[in-house]
């Protein structure tokens, strides 16, 4: 399988030996297609090379749309998506995936995830590997997994998860889990890793310094602390000044005293869903979506 190179930018080697780019850019609330559509164009001529959607964010047309429009060949782009829980199972996640092509109007992806560990996601994981050895998906792996789900999958697959995609920002680390993961060659991929826009994070007096120092704000300061603990990061805006400036990021390097500072301020406090949560997982569940 020839390699995939993104100029430029960092890049990540998976278990599997695929590359991805260390930075990409997130869809996750962008509602507004024509919106999403510009925010990917973008994204994409701002130097992104890795653009991350899911059939649950009903807004793969329009990253399908941003990226035929980018002028950007479709080759130089790692694209992600990810399976939703009422499509688990080995038949439903087939179908879902070529849904997904359709609506992104592409012939294969370079990742797909499992987006939550519940239901039968043993049978989908199954189609997931099916469809990675027949070279339809670069790489697949999985989103919310805890380490006993991760246990569970590891058992009973032929394919170890390239990837495990989590809550993960300054205020909430998940440190036995980023092990677990490196232990296992899973790179760890945060979502939300600004913590969701938390404005007492970003008011932060030492981030506040750190960021003077080097002429950065301060989610531009954290997102080199991610991208510098060996994260595949996805921040995500809408704004344009925002989508260039969360990018400019590769033109400085925290020291290792700057790097302890922001991992001094881990609280152990989820900011959104906690995938152990039986309330949550039956809303997962039951949860029914035209997709």
């Amino acid at each position: 399988m020839q390699k995939k190179t993104y100029t430029g930018q960092p890049v990540v080697t998976l278990n599997n030996g695929v590359d991805i780019p260390a930075l990409g850019f997130g869809v996750w609330q962008m509602e507004d297609l024509k919106e999403c559509e510009n925010a990917v164009i973008k994204a994409i001529q701002s130097g992104y090379r890795m653009i991350d959607t899911a059939a649950i964010y009903q807004n793969e047309t329009a990253v399908g749309a941003g990226v035929k429009n980018s002028e950007v060949d479709r080759e130089a782009l790692f694209i992600t998506s990810k399976v939703w829980v009422q499509d688990h199972g080995y038949e439903k996640a087939k179908s879902a995936f070529q849904r997904t092509l359709d609506r992104l109007q592409m012939d294969y992806l370079d990742m797909y995830l499992i987006h939550w560990p519940y239901g039968d996601f043993l049978g989908t994981w199954k189609a997931l590997e099916e469809l990675y050895k027949e070279g339809k998906i670069k790489a697949i792996g999985v989103c919310n997994f805890t380490i006993e789900k991760l246990e569970e999958l590891k058992a009973n697959s032929t394919v170890l998860p390239v990837i495990n995609q989590i809550e993960l920002h300054p205020v909430f680390q998940q440190k036995e889990l980023q092990v677990y993961d490196r232990e296992n060659d899973i790179i760890t991929q945060p979502w939300s890793p600004l913590g969701n826009g938390n404005a007492q994070l970003l008011s932060n007096p030492d981030l506040q310094a750190i960021a003077e120092k080097y002429g950065k704000t301060v989610a531009q300061v954290i997102l080199r602390w991610h991208l510098q603990e060996g994260f595949v990061v996805i921040p995500k805006s809408v704004t344009p000044s925002r989508i260039e400036e969360n990018f400019n990021v590769f033109d400085f390097e925290l020291t290792e005293d700057e790097m302890n500072v922001v991992c001094s301020l881990d609280t152990g406090k989820r900011l959104f869903f906690d995938p152990k949560d039986p309330e949550w997982e039956q809303k997962m569940l039951n949860s029914v979506a035209d997709i």
